[in-house]
């Protein structure tokens, strides 16, 4: 259902069952898949794809021009894939350049006010709290969840399955699998009750504290550290995760 007092430009392309609610704006070169709901007076700007079944609240701008002295204009892309929910006055910026893109994956929830930065790319299943801020180009992975007023510095990057409290604001990057916390922003320990929750086993949890003491307890450099790790800790997907986002970060990680 669309309804006459929304605006939908001619040339948008809108899948089987949207709706879309009185005052919505829907702007040309836009795609929307099947069964999204669009709320009064959110803004589906130029330059957005999006996938199925997303719910768009009041006052949302999706493709907003980036807020980059770099950006000159011209058509550039969001992509937004199935299944999120981005509430009242989120803004998600398009990217900078045509060479470029925003990425939010799947299955994310976006609180009210919260804001994504040009050519910053989002996983999937991911919460972010009220009011938090994600500057440019942030490579944020899946299952990573934010408290409310969460201020995060351009280019850093956020491993899967961390969690970062109500407040924090980092320049650096925060590890997979940990709690951060205070200002300024620390390792606070592993995110185990999340972890326990969602089906990982103690043993793998305990490999993983293992590689996080080493990390940040054994007195020793970053690059010692990791060659610590894959000597003494038992190898797995999580543990080698860890090593490559910590052995490719460019920005360091929290202290």
């Amino acid at each position: 259902m669309i309804s006459p007092l929304a605006y939908v430009d001619a040339s948008a392309k809108l899948g089987a069952n949207v709706t879309v609610h009185p005052f919505a704006y829907i702007d040309k070169n836009v795609v929307i898949g099947d069964d999204c709901e669009i709320m009064p007076h959110a803004s589906i700007m130029s330059g957005t794809r999006m996938g199925k079944r997303n719910r768009v609240f009041n006052g949302a701008v999706i493709a907003a021009e980036p807020q980059d002295f770099q950006y000159k204009g011209g058509d550039t892309i969001v992509e937004i894939g199935d299944d999120n929910v981005i509430r009242e006055n989120v803004v998600i910026n398009r990217a900078t350049t045509a060479e470029g893109k925003t990425v939010i994956g799947n299955g994310n929830f976006l609180h009210e006010g919260v804001h994504v930065s040009h050519d910053t790319h989002i996983g999937n299943h991911s919460v972010f709290g009220y009011g938090s801020k994600i500057s440019g180009n942030c490579m944020i992975e899946d299952y990573v969840i934010f408290g409310g007023n969460v201020l995060v510095s351009q280019g850093c990057r956020v491993g899967k399955w961390s969690m970062t409290q109500t407040g924090c604001r980092f320049r650096k990057d925060v590890p997979p699998y940990i709690v951060a916390a205070q200002e300024p922003t620390t390792y606070y320990g592993v995110n185990s009750v999340i972890l326990l929750h969602e089906g990982v086993s103690e043993k793998v949890i305990k490999h993983i504290s293992h590689a996080y003491r080493i990390i940040y307890q054994g007195n020793t450099s970053i690059f010692d550290a990791l060659l610590m790790i894959k000597d003494q800790v038992p190898m797995s997907e999580d543990i080698q995760h860890i090593i490559d986002f910590i052995g490719e970060s460019k920005l360091g990680i929290i202290k």
